[in-house]
């Protein structure tokens, strides 16, 4: 069967379907950026996913040097965690992708708890395909001491020892960590309402932030679970060509109106 677009502009497709029929069809892509519907944290719709096809899929579609960035985190029930987060990076790993970092998504709101510290992150798996191609990595931390200053560099040896290797000029600004704090709640997440017809959307600028980390202009970016077309709307904002797949077409519909509106706020017609 061959699924024709649900929505597309000149720079991307929306799908409506399921993604592991699609994704076969597609040409190779440079990001996957998708958080799936993990565990039972969220009622989607009625659907649910088999991550290990999901999984093998994703690696047919990256190109060499190509990233996926797997937004996941997990269910405690009875007490205890679901540890499918680690289930799905490890299998990244047998598919022969590499677990190019652990990334923190660290929210501003917090899942109450009576005896366990309080919830309040995801992580973010950055796996790829060989040695990533693109790493525009953020420089954003501002650095305590200030732009003026030097600092001795040095390297931990095995026996406890630091090799000094020189004195290195220390700027304003350094690049940032992977523990990421982003507001997520309370109206900061996302502007616009139609977000909040989505049980699960991820803020808008985790989506931006990535996209500029592992692509770049004209690159192929895709959210095979795109729910509320975030990773597609910040793509067009962001001059990348796009693809999304999703299966619920009440989803697809408010993912092309997001599409839309950003295109209206762009002038893009």
């Amino acid at each position: 069967m061959t699924f024709k677009p649900y929505y597309e502009t000149p720079l991307g497709k929306l799908y409506h379907g399921d993604c592991l029929e699609i994704m076969p069809q597609l040409e190779k892509v440079d990001l996957v950026l998708t958080s799936p519907p993990y565990d039972n944290l969220r009622e989607y719709d009625g659907y649910k996913f088999d991550y290990k096809k999901t999984i093998l899929s994703i690696k047919q579609i990256l190109n060499t040097g190509g990233v996926c960035v797997w937004v996941v985190g997990d269910e405690t029930k009875d007490g205890s965690e679901s540890g499918n987060s680690f289930r799905h990076a490890l299998f990244f790993i047998e598919t022969g992708l590499n677990l190019h970092d652990t990334m923190i998504y660290e929210k501003n709101g917090v899942m109450p708890s009576i005896n366990r510290y309080c919830q309040m992150f995801e992580y973010m798996f950055i796996l790829s395909n060989g040695k990533p191609k693109t790493t525009n990595l953020i420089i954003d931390r501002l650095n305590n001491w200030g732009n003026t200053k030097t600092g001795n560099i040095g390297q931990r040896q095995k026996d406890g020892s630091v090799l000094k290797r020189g004195v290195k000029e220390i700027k304003e600004y350094g690049m940032r960590f992977n523990i990421w704090k982003i507001n997520n709640e309370g109206g900061f997440m996302n502007k616009d309402v139609l977000t909040k017809e989505h049980p699960a959307t991820f803020p808008e600028t985790l989506a931006n932030d990535h996209i500029i980390s592992w692509s770049n202009k004209g690159d192929v970016v895709a959210d095979i679970m795109c729910g509320s077309g975030t990773t597609c709307k910040i793509s067009e904002k962001l001059d990348r060509r796009w693809i999304g797949i999703e299966i619920s077409e009440k989803y697809c519909e408010i993912a092309a109106k997001r599409i839309e509106a950003e295109r209206k706020q762009l002038k893009l017609f």
